[in-house]
């Protein structure tokens, strides 16, 4: 395994970090418990997941992936010592007023919440997994450093910010003497490059962690289209995932075909690509099965040369930094 600073603090993670969404939903606690351990084993310490996560289609059990990951840590023998846990708050939970987002109400009860289902006294990362617009950042900073005062949690993390609320954020952590952030969890991959244009930049400049999520696009870069001449069910797919592969069906078919030449799974190339981002701490992995993860942790060993590099831009356009992207 190899490890790296995440961002710009001390703390030490896994070059991957094991996304646990599925835990609940789609993959059963034995076998949860099963891939976290196999994890460990592999030198995975990053995990990350969400108050949130757990949900049935009907958006019911808000909350049982927490609850997995807590009674694995509950067995003991270095689970929870050896683990960096991330977790999220935002969501709502309770459909009562106050119930999610991010005011230092919410904030309080959510951090004791999570506490609770995931056994331990103490959160590693705490990410506000979307922009409260409502909540002022004093108001926000200062439940935090509550919670840091406390020992709940040790770093705050983001999610789904844009550029201007990270520069938001860190200004107003830096008025208060306070760390702020120290990372940033974005959708990022071969299809989506958005974030190239102003999340990016913000991140290397306030000196924060990048933590990729779906680095697959919903199982699209993962040989669809391969699966799908193979009659093989496509992991992950939706109806949205339908619609991205209709648009981007052809640009699809020339990866996959570029892939084949340098002789590696499309997955195993969308994740080093990622990993050969000079942003990027750890591409956030959701493997359903032991298999799935052994081949994620085999794609550290995978270096792509400057070609491969200019010839997935040729494929995937990527961005430039704003404005020089669009203006002088």
């Amino acid at each position: 395994m190899e490890y790296t600073h995440l961002g710009r603090t001390g703390l030490t993670v896994s070059r991957l970090c094991l996304g646990t969404m599925n835990f609940g939903p789609h993959t059963e606690e034995a076998d949860a418990h099963r891939l976290m351990d196999t994890a460990h084993e592999r030198g995975i310490n990053f995990f990350d997941t969400a108050n949130v996560y757990g949900r049935d289609p009907e958006g019911n059990l808000k909350g049982r992936t927490e609850e997995i990951i807590g009674r694995w840590f509950a067995q003991g023998g270095g689970r929870r010592e050896r683990t960096v846990l991330a977790t999220k708050v935002y969501g709502e939970m309770d459909g009562w007023p106050n119930g999610g987002k991010l005011s230092a109400h919410a904030i309080r009860k959510s951090v004791d919440a999570s506490l609770k289902r995931l056994q331990t006294d103490h959160i590693d990362l705490y990410q506000m997994h979307h922009i409260d617009r409502d909540t002022p950042w004093d108001e926000i900073w200062q439940a935090m450093e509550v919670l840091v005062a406390q020992g709940k949690i040790t770093y705050v993390g983001s999610s789904n910010f844009a550029g201007w609320h990270l520069a938001q954020a860190q200004e107003s952590a830096r008025s208060r003497h306070f760390l702020g952030l120290v990372s940033e969890q974005s959708l990022y991959n071969l299809l989506d490059r958005a974030i190239e244009l102003e999340v990016i930049p913000a991140l290397q400049h306030y000196g924060l962690g990048l933590l990729p999520w779906s680095p697959l696009r919903s199982g699209l870069l993962g040989g669809i289209l391969r699966k799908e001449r193979e009659g093989t069910r496509v992991r992950g797919a939706t109806a949205y995932a339908s619609e991205l592969l209709d648009t981007h069906r052809e640009r699809l078919r020339t990866y996959e075909d570029f892939a084949e030449e340098l002789g590696l799974d499309p997955a195993d190339l969308a994740l080093a690509w990622l990993l050969s981002r000079p942003a990027v701490t750890a591409p956030i992995i959701g493997p359903r099965t032991v298999e799935h993860l052994e081949a994620a942790v085999a794609v550290l060993d995978v270096k792509l040369e400057r070609k491969t590099l200019d010839r997935l831009d040729e494929i995937f356009p990527g961005h430039r930094p704003a404005p020089e992207d669009y203006a002088w």
